[in-house]
């Protein structure tokens, strides 16, 4: 009889698969939303756990333990990722597999996927972009659906962690870029745009949220810096508006990542960013355009000189440091006119940025003719350079002569 019971059983499973099929799947849909539930109260319970020990941890108060805090707090933060991995597989990866996702999730699974494909590659970013992926998941949730008063503790806590994570992030990218190695590509594109990214990242999402909160008394004078950005936030960008923009970025990270984006790196952005600018200019055909790259970098120019040169105390080498010296002074001068003759101290000071490019083109490998071109034509318009003929016949030849600045 139950060998019978048994052969029946396995009979109607095989006649019925789709049928079996079908219910399981409604019974699945059905049972993720319990699990999310599950998922959500562990979640809210590591979360107070985690700000608990946040708050307790950074208590100006001599009478508990600093270490001992700091172990409490790592490993409730422990818990709280893990719980935040937990639901992320148990319950977003089901519903999208069910196809009963919302696109917050699929875009959040997707996401999770691209930073985990990290992890053989890039450990280190991996790391640290995992821990910065599942805090924003769980916030995203929170700024919806939590209470005022825990959006203001969970926002302390929030903040604290994003600054170090993007810290390590920058970090990590900086010693990419003064690895002076063949381990990474030579032109190291990737990189800074990875910086770029990063930087952007942080103004859009940490940065605006410590301004609206007011979280941070230390960013007070960057406001002005920040509202040059979000004019960048609006409308499509052209190549001239991205390089613009990523200027304002790098003279932002100069107050906020000094340490993690250390000034070598920094100096090697503003390097890129100059490259973009003068090829650009030199290859724009349009005269209007092309006024408004050179206005562009002339801006980036002075930014890269008194931002990010004027703070720099280690010169590879001496004659270098005393050819800023001598920029310094005349530049020093020339402000002197900002106040007595606006327009002359304009025309000065764009001539003495256009001689100090000039000659440093010229001691590089890189083609920069065109530009240069543009730069004698620039000095002769400003009476700093004499136009003569560049050649002259002698015995049937041309002879060619150089100008006289």
């Amino acid at each position: 009889m139950r060998i019978k019971m048994e052969e029946r059983s396995l009979r109607i499973t095989g006649a019925d698969k789709t049928f079996f099929n079908k219910i399981t799947n409604t019974l699945t849909k059905i049972l993720i939303p319990t699990k999310i539930g599950i998922n959500g109260m562990f979640i809210s319970i590591k979360r107070n756990n985690v700000i608990k020990a946040f708050e307790m941890y950074t208590l100006d108060d001599d009478h508990y333990d600093n270490e001992e805090m700091e172990k409490k707090y790592d490993v409730a933060y422990e818990a709280y990722l893990g719980a935040l991995d937990k639901y992320v597989m148990d319950s977003i990866y089901k519903k999208v597999k069910n196809n009963t996702a919302s696109e917050f999730e699929k875009n959040a699974l997707s996401k999770y996927y691209e930073v985990t494909s990290l992890k053989e590659s890039e450990y280190i970013e991996y790391k640290y972009r995992k821990q910065k992926y599942l805090i924003e998941l769980d916030y995203e949730g929170i700024k919806v659906s939590a209470k005022d008063k825990i959006k203001e503790r969970y926002n302390k806590f929030y903040l604290s962690k994003m600054d170090s994570l993007y810290k390590s992030i920058l970090k990590n990218y900086s010693i990419k870029v003064a690895d002076n190695t063949n381990a990474y590509d030579s032109t190291k594109e990737w990189i800074y745009t990875k910086i770029f990214y990063t930087l952007e990242d942080y103004i859009q999402n940490i940065l605006s949220l410590k301004i609206e909160t007011n979280n941070d008394e230390n960013i007070k004078d960057i406001v002005s810096e920040y509202e040059k950005y979000q004019a960048y936030e609006v409308g499509k960008l052209d190549t001239r508006d991205n390089i613009e923009k990523n200027m304002v970025l790098l003279g932002i990270s100069r107050k906020l990542f000094t340490h993690s984006l250390p000034l070598i790196v920094a100096e090697q952005c503003y390097e890129k960013l100059l490259k973009d600018a003068r090829i650009l200019v030199q290859d724009t055909k349009i005269a209007t355009k092309r006024e408004r790259a050179y206005s562009m970098l002339i801006n980036l120019i002075e930014d890269y000189h008194v931002k990010l040169l004027s703070t720099k105390v280690y010169w590879d080498s001496t004659k270098e440091r005393d050819e800023y010296k001598a920029f310094w002074k005349s530049y020093q001068e020339i402000a002197k006119l900002k106040e007595t003759d606006f327009i002359e101290y304009i025309k000065q000071k764009e001539i003495l940025f256009i001689k100090n490019d000039r000659k440093k083109l010229q001691e590089g490998k890189t083609d920069y003719s065109k530009i240069g071109k543009y730069y004698k034509r620039k000095l002769v318009d400003y009476g700093a350079m004499r136009q003569i003929k560049n050649t002259y016949q002698s015995e049937g030849k041309y002879i060619k002569v150089k100008e006289v600045v």
